[in-house]
């Protein structure tokens, strides 16, 4: 793995002998006691009868023209000027932001910030194997981009192409997404998890010629053999042409006539690349959906208005100050890693944590001994993870100094109360703002729904779609997950509709336990009806509920519900592709589990 300057003469020597968001006026009111529209938001200078958070707002919704069009001028860097601020109509599905302006986004991420601080720190790589981060500076992490875009440059590749990439969380990750912005190529980013199959789909659809990789990834302490899934995918994508391989192990893996050792090529390239000038609305990245459901979906997003998105929701929404240390735990293969583990951060000129392990490796105190040791300012999570580590006790988090956090935030799924409850009093001390991140993509119904507190807090509550109909009772799924959580011996759960005979559909619920409970599980059932009935109503009971050591879930934590509902149904020819999941082996554990509790 290509190391900073400060240690590359050991590795080099190594080496060859080898051969989103949330509101806006949220935030504004959160600021509202050291108010001070210079210092929050110098472009609001210039807004006229602008003297206070409410009245900002209100002229970023009333003026969006002047307001964007002072903050594009002022928070990027252009190479020419854009002509036009906005051209959207959301019902025909044109959306144009700042279009007749040039730049790059490579630039606006690294070049300027070394004009001005070449030293300051731009990654904190958080390696699996604990207490061995290293450190990259704005200069070292521009010279690795500049040697990658010369490299990519003289293999062919040109603006316009998609160059794949299939890695884990790593700098060499985040170098070789800015070098394709740098030369003007897309990059298309899968998620190291993903199997052959999917990786070879995605290649196809995108057309790529040329991939960049690992010989293999660490996680958990596990070795995960990355280049064999890449070696199993290229073989029925025909437009691969060159594979680039990173060492982020010593241990040699097989090489084909298309492959190159990254950091060799490297070495021979300069520290100096020219830069691409990209019109507004080229497009910057493609990047996949899941595949749960069927055939994956390429989305777009392009450079200027996807750049100035993901810097001002970092800022604003997470507090960001200058000098902060922004820590996101999301996998650079999901779009809230491309947005708040790189372009986000490394456009405010920030000091991003790229974090490769788990929240359990090697033990539960894993992510707060990292605030600690790297003094995180803002931490960045999943509810899932959240969950998961209720279950260890507060011993764990009360054991490391967090005195550094700021603000806590929360992604991927809705939180549910019990986990937000721990999550501000144990982890954020009750002095930390607990900010949820929730967004879409173009303009359609999204099927979330919402409670608003009379504070004026909303909690995204699930998927309106994902409904039970009891007896004629519509309830939603994560309605009653929320409420079996509340127990204090219920870790997580997942509800599942499944066919009735006589009510249509009855409820069928997952439970996994915290850590060291002891409890006979008829009577947690009782209890766990009654607590169901007396915040619902009876009819919403599970008719059965089903306790489990763990959850089928994918890598990135999300409990894998489709494979539930095919569990339930007794559908295993439909189980579909398990490659994603974290661990298989929870399925055959919910299997056994299912048919204990169908023979009773």
């Amino acid at each position: 793995m290509w190391l900073p300057s400060r240690y590359t003469a050991k590795y080099v020597a190594a080496s060859f002998s080898r051969g989103v968001s949330a509101s806006f006026l949220h935030v504004l009111r959160r600021s509202r006691s050291s108010w001070n529209s210079a210092a929050f938001m110098p472009e609001s200078a210039g807004f006229e009868g602008v003297s206070g958070p409410d009245a900002l707002h209100d002229f970023s919704v009333s003026h969006s023209e002047s307001f964007w069009a002072a903050v594009g001028r002022q928070r990027l860097s252009w190479i020419r000027p854009f002509d036009t601020v906005q051209d959207c109509d959301l019902s025909q599905g044109r959306i144009k932001w700042f279009e007749g302006g040039k730049l790059n986004v490579s630039v606006n991420c690294l070049d300027r910030h070394v004009h001005t601080c070449p030293e300051r720190v731009a990654l904190i790589w958080e390696r699996d194997e604990q207490g061995s981060e290293v450190r990259y500076t704005y200069r070292e992490l521009l010279e690795m981009t500049c040697r990658l875009g010369n490299l990519l440059r003289r293999h062919g590749v040109k603006k316009g192409d998609c160059v794949t990439i299939y890695m884990p969380t790593c700098p060499l990750a985040v170098a070789s997404m800015l070098a394709c912005a740098r030369i003007g190529a897309a990059h298309n980013v899968v998620f190291a998890g993903f199997s052959a199959e999917a990786l070879a789909e995605r290649i196809r659809d995108a057309q790529s010629s040329t991939l960049i990789t690992v010989n293999q990834g660490v996680r958990g302490g596990k070795i995960l053999e990355l280049k064999k899934t890449v070696d199993a995918a290229v073989q029925s994508c025909p437009t691969v042409q060159q594979v680039f391989v990173a060492m982020r192990t010593e241990n040699q893996v097989e090489m084909t006539h298309r492959d190159f050792t990254l950091e060799e090529e490297m070495l021979k390239e300069e520290v100096v690349c020219e830069p691409a000038p990209m019109d507004s609305e080229d497009v910057l990245f493609l990047l996949y959906t899941s595949g749960s459901t069927g055939k994956p979906k390429g989305l777009v997003h392009t450079q200027a208005g996807y750049l100035l998105y993901a810097a001002l929701t970092h800022r604003y929404v997470f507090s960001y100050h200058d000098g902060d240390v922004f820590g996101c735990m999301a996998d650079i293969g999901w779009i809230t890693g491309h947005s708040y583990t790189v372009y986000g951060p490394l456009a405010n000129g920030g000091t991003t944590v790229l974090f490769e392990s788990t929240p359990v490796y090697p033990d539960p105190g894993r992510y707060w001994d990292m605030v600690e040791r790297l003094k995180i300012n803002q931490f960045y999570g999943a509810p899932t993870a959240i969950r998961l580590l209720i279950k260890y006790g507060d011993q764990w988090v009360k054991k490391y100094d967090r005195s550094s956090l700021s603000t806590l935030g929360s992604v991927g799924e809705p939180i549910n109360t019990e986990a937000w409850e721990w999550y501000n009093r144990v982890v954020g001390e009750g002095r930390c703002p607990v900010v949820d991140t929730w967004w879409q993509t173009g303009y359609f119904f999204t099927g979330d729904g919402a409670y608003r507190s009379a504070e004026g807090y909303y909690q995204i509550t699930g998927r309106l779609d994902d409904v039970i109909n009891v007896s004629g009772h519509r309830i939603g799924t994560a309605e009653i997950e929320d409420i079996l959580n509340k127990c204090p011996a219920v870790a997580e759960s997942a509800v599942i509709g499944y066919a009735h005979n006589i009510k249509g559909q009855g409820v069928y619920a997952f439970v996994v336990l915290k850590k060291g409970i002891d409890v006979q599980e008829a009577d947690l059932s009782g209890q766990l009806n009654k607590m169901v009935s007396e915040k619902i109503a009876k009819y919403a009971c599970p008719d059965f509920i089903q306790f489990a050591k763990r959850l089928p879930k994918t890598r990135s934590g999300k409990i894998m519900r489709r494979v539930l509902r095919k569990v339930v149904e007794c559908d295993l020819d439909g189980l579909g592709d398990l490659s994603t999941l974290d661990d298989p082996g929870a399925v055959q554990e919910i299997l056994k589990g299912h048919e204990k509790l169908l023979s009773k």
